[in-house]
């Protein structure tokens, strides 16, 4: 199973960025049978969790220090999951990593945690100046 992140740049504070991450090589399972989630890690920091949506999306989450400027949403046809983030911050500033369960009814409260998700992308950069 892969990962690809992309979307992320350089973007001014209170700007607006999406990111995709495109999911392949499903083993017999499908992209929908799988939760999906987005971390970050800043420099010098430890990796964190931003957001998480289940594989129905009607189970989404989503980190304090985001809540109310980005929104996950998946397309399962497109085997695909966006984080758009608005009125972006420098401490926005990050590493984003696309993460991805194997079959998985209900996040619940692992939802933040890493070792629930199996696979990782490589991350993309995303850069907020002042």
């Amino acid at each position: 199973v892969q990962l690809v992140e992309s979307g992320g740049r350089l973007v001014q504070a209170g700007g607006s960025l999406r990111l995709s991450c495109v999911v392949s090589g499903d083993s017999g399972r499908t992209f929908g049978d799988r939760a999906m989630a987005w971390f970050r890690q800043a420099p010098g920091k430890e990796r964190e969790i931003v957001s998480a949506i289940g594989r129905r999306a009607n189970e989404i989450y989503y980190a304090g220090s985001v809540k109310g400027r980005f929104t996950t949403s998946r397309d399962n046809a497109k085997n695909t999951v966006y984080l758009q983030m608005n009125t972006l911050k420098p401490e926005d500033t990050a590493i984003y990593y696309c993460a991805a369960t194997n079959d998985l009814g209900f996040l619940g409260t692992a939802w933040p945690n890493e070792d629930t998700y199996l696979y990782w992308g490589q991350g993309t950069q995303v850069t907020v100046s002042s």
